[in-house]
This record gives structure tokens, C-alpha cells and sequence, in this order.
């Protein structure tokens, strides 16, 4: 069953993701970053390539015939992805196909409407029966 991790309290969601997909990579995993807003994935892509000054984040998108060589793709489905360890997810709703990954990471904002997005999303898996880890995140 795909464990399910959840990060709260940050202010800048993309700046989280880009941290907590470079630890998952560091670690030797394969991630996929999912979204059904491709201007927020266009901006997350910006982000990766400045995240860190001293190294580049190796990032593609899923449609890219270099997804099945990256550690990070980017993408809206999974029909066209690889296997991949971890899904990252930034959307408001639960990912559909969440149980082909070995993990789930939600990052849940300060934003009112986030956090009431990111609570659904938490009560849904918990509601199916997840095991739910949870870190409070201190921006």
C-alpha cells in the first residue's frame, strides 16, 4: 500500500517541492510531480533550474523522450510515465492512479483554501485506510 507523507504549514509550496523532490532524488528515488495547472508545473520547471545555485535539478516533462532517463519529471497524467517511486502531488484533489507509486507527498500551504483543499485530502486517505505521516513544516 503507498505510504503517504504530508508536509504543512509552508509558505511557498513550489520552493517545498523542489526541497522535498531533491531529498527523494538524493535518496535514489525517481519522482514525478503531478498537476493539472501546467502554468503552476511551467513555474515549478523555472524553479528547478535556479532552485539551487551550486547544482542543477534534473527535471523533464513526462511527455519528454528523456523522462524514462530523469529522476523528476513534471506532468498532468501518467499514461506516458515510467515507473517512478514517489508522486508528488500539487494539485487541489487527490491523484487518481496514487496507488502505482510506493509513496505520496502532499504539501499542504498556509493559504486558506489550500489548507481546506490539503484537510479533504488528508481525510480521504485516511478515510481508505492509508497510513498517514505527517510533518509540520516550519518556514
Amino acid at each position: 500500500m503507498t505510504q503517504i507523507y504530508f508536509y504543512s504549514g509552508t509558505a511557498d509550496k513550489l520552493h517545498t517541492a523542489c526541497r522535498l523532490s531533491t531529498k527523494a532524488v538524493q535518496q535514489g528515488l525517481k519522482v514525478m510531480i503531478y498537476s493539472l495547472d501546467a502554468a503552476l508545473l511551467e513555474r515549478l520547471d523555472k524553479l528547478l533550474w535556479t532552485f539551487s545555485p551550486a547544482s542543477f535539478i534534473p527535471h523533464s516533462h513526462v511527455d519528454d523522450q528523456l523522462a524514462s532517463v530523469t529522476p523528476i519529471v513534471l506532468g498532468q497524467e501518467t499514461e506516458q510515465t515510467t515507473h517512478c517511486d514517489v508522486l508528488l502531488n500539487l494539485d487541489d484533489q487527490c491523484p487518481p492512479f496514487l496507488d502505482r507509486f510506493e509513496r505520496l507527498i502532499e504539501i499542504a500551504g498556509t493559504i486558506p483554501k489550500d489548507k481546506q483543499a490539503a484537510r479533504q485530502r488528508y481525510r480521504f486517505y485516511q478515510g481508505k485506510g492509508y497510513k498517514i505521516h505527517h510533518y509540520k513544516l516550519e518556514d
